[in-house]
């Protein structure tokens, strides 16, 4: 039986339009953020150093006490100058623009800082008039956190600017997104627009006699005459014995994901994404590798004494990580760290040490207080648990506590330990 031509295009017409049917429901529509690049030249870049009047925090990153003084860093745009020498009463002083800037340490009376792939030297000795002395061009190559891109050696991907955008799916050809979380942004492969996280990461103990203090999330450290600076992968040493000239050294490969370095008598402590490297540094300029204490993915600023080490472990940041926890750690053979206990915790940031007091910093949750005594049953000496601040890092120095959160720099008294008091605030404004 044959069929007729009228027939056969009635039946074709009625297949298109069933299958054009079934192609509407195929397609779906996403949103999703992108983040688009901003470009500023070398050149605009390195003209954009300047010392101001005091400004309000923003957006606060990194602290460094050094003497009388309190620097914090605010992320990507400079240093915050605040007179600390009455911290019940502390003066937001000064602020120091630099493009670019996640952070710094000092010696003597020379302020090291980042900006993008250069390392800035100024001049405090006078803390009204602070002079950018030297400026060592494209000694960070490997800084993921600044967001630094160079294209060619002209422009550097200075801001990244959101905007919202929607990509149409063929589910019936089997055609899915791939997306990938990270804090509040999503990252889309095999799209064209990629959304790209904000990686702050922070860790600094007493270096030199002539050196300051930073907080447990610092990626520069000044230990005696030798200033130390971790990218995503190297480790960086400058000689600053003539601290106003410093001198690169050497760079050391340590892999990849590093986030925070703490210096211990002659040995650094660097926390990466998946575990804890120690080197020694007996010979300044030569760190050697001594050992890895390895654990799974996830930020870790690092804080030590004599026999143990303390690291935190969070979630919900740009490591992918899934745990919150403190591991405490046995260095006594620091050729073979070794986990003595671990004990789960909110969203840990930045710790503190001081004797048999640690200082926890539990992101928007607040900050506890321990007394580490037993270290076997840390959680049982939960000294105090304040839960109305947000904190992300902290320097315990002189029985007095300077913790930085997102919604202020707040000093406490710890001198009574079982009666820790509030001292001052200053305000942080987040911009909109």
């Amino acid at each position: 039986m044959t069929v007729s031509s009228g027939r056969l295009l009635g039946i074709t017409l009625a297949s298109a339009a069933f299958l054009c049917g079934c192609r509407d429901k195929c397609d779906t529509t996403y949103t999703y953020k992108s983040y688009e690049p901003v470009y500023s030249t070398v050149a605009e870049v390195r003209n954009g150093v300047d010392f101001k009047e005091a400004e309000e925090i923003g957006v606060p990153g990194k602290i460094y006490l050094f003497g009388p003084y309190l620097f914090i860093n605010e992320i990507g745009k400079g240093i915050h100058i605040i007179d600390n020498t009455n911290p019940s009463a502390p003066v937001n002083q000064a602020f120091l623009a630099i493009p670019g800037n996640y952070d710094l340490a000092a010696k003597d009376h020379s302020l090291y800082a980042d900006s993008y792939i250069d390392l800035l030297v100024f001049d405090i000795s006078n803390v009204n008039e602070i002079q950018l002395k030297k400026r060592l061009e494209g000694v960070f190559q490997d800084s993921y956190d600044t967001w630094m891109s160079v294209d060619g050696s002209s422009s550097i991907i200075t801001e990244w600017i959101e905007t919202e955008k929607e990509t149409v799916y063929d589910e019936c050809e089997g055609i899915w997104p791939a997306f990938m979380r990270t804090d509040n942004v999503v990252f889309m492969y095999g799209a064209a627009d990629v959304a790209i996280g904000n990686y702050s990461n922070n860790s600094v103990a007493p270096g030199g006699s002539n050196s300051g203090i930073g907080g447990s999330m610092a990626r520069f450290t000044v230990v005696n005459d030798v200033l130390y600076t971790v990218g995503s992968s190297r480790l960086t040493v400058f000689d600053v014995y003539n601290s106003p000239d410093p001198l690169l050294k050497s760079t050391v490969d340590i892999g990849w994901g590093i986030e925070t370095i703490f210096p211990y008598e002659n040995n650094l402590f660097i926390g990466s994404q998946n575990g804890m490297h120690i080197y020694n540094v007996s010979e300044p300029e030569l760190p050697e590798y001594i050992s890895t204490f390895a654990h799974v993915s996830s930020c870790d600023p690092v804080v030590v004494n004599d026999t143990v080490a303390f690291v935190t472990l969070r979630s919900g940041n740009a490591c992918q990580g899934f745990t919150n926890q403190l591991d405490v750690i046995d260095i006594k053979d620091l050729h073979s760290p070794a986990l003595i206990k671990t004990y789960p915790m909110l969203n840990p940031h930045g710790l503190g040490l001081d004797g048999t007091t640690l200082f926890l910093c539990e992101g928007s949750y607040g900050l506890k207080v321990f007394d580490i005594s037993d270290i076997l049953n840390i959680d049982d000496h939960l000294l105090k648990f304040y839960d109305e601040f947000d904190a992300f890092d902290v320097i315990p120095h002189n029985e007095v506590l300077i913790m930085i959160g997102n919604d202020g720099l707040y000093q406490f008294d710890y001198s009574d330990i079982q009666n820790i008091s509030w001292m001052s605030r200053i305000d942080i404004v987040q911009p909109l």
